[in-house]
């Protein structure tokens, strides 16, 4: 009777001995920064977040969550208003992202370590319907019920079968290529 009592004991606190708290993005202060670049130079701009949430075990990030809406893909760096507008339009179609199709992308932050100046996470990214797993750098300031992340990350677009301008499709593009690593800069604003 006393080891069943004690296995049913260390069962709970295994169980519910350790509280998770549950954070929600703040859309209006989080953003997706990306940049991806070419032969002949780079682009970079943002992408807004729809939803998401961070679960903490303690003090410690257990888990998380974003959902982006990619139909708000931003280009930050032509200030020509018509180039600007192709650019994103391009960015929008079929060739890269097919957001009428695929409007929203997603980030699950699964397996989360503790380190020196942060955590190291593995997730997975889903664009176009694909998912592949990442690697992610995550900074965290701030404490209680506001916190800040700073999530760094890069993926192959090649991956998620996004083709224009990649040498792995088109072999003899020559100098119209399109690198296909795209970095991630992922801020998130917490609150409970």
């Amino acid at each position: 009777m006393d080891r069943l009592f004690l296995a049913l004991f260390l069962l709970t606190i295994f169980t519910y001995g350790f509280s998770m708290e549950h954070y929600n993005i703040d859309q209006k202060k989080s953003e997706v920064r990306w940049k991806g670049k070419k032969l002949t130079g780079e682009h970079y701009g943002t992408v807004k977040i729809k939803s998401g949430m961070v679960m903490y075990e303690g003090e410690k990030i257990d888990s998380g969550e974003v959902i982006i809406d990619m139909a708000s893909i931003l280009n930050q760096d032509l200030s020509d208003k018509t180039n600007n507008e192709k650019l994103v339009g391009h960015l929008k179609s079929d060739d890269f992202f097919s957001v009428d199709k695929f409007p929203e992308a997603k980030i699950i932050l699964t397996k989360i370590k503790a380190v020196k100046g942060g955590y190291d996470a593995r997730g997975d990214l889903t664009i176009k319907g694909t998912t592949s797993s990442l690697d992610f750098k995550i900074e965290e300031s701030g404490t209680g019920a506001n916190r800040l992340l700073k999530i760094k990350t890069q993926f192959d677009r090649s991956k998620y079968n996004v083709k224009y301008g990649s040498s792995k499709f088109f072999p003899s593009i020559g100098d119209k290529i399109i690198y296909d690593d795209v970095e991630l800069d992922v801020i998130l604003s917490l609150e409970k």
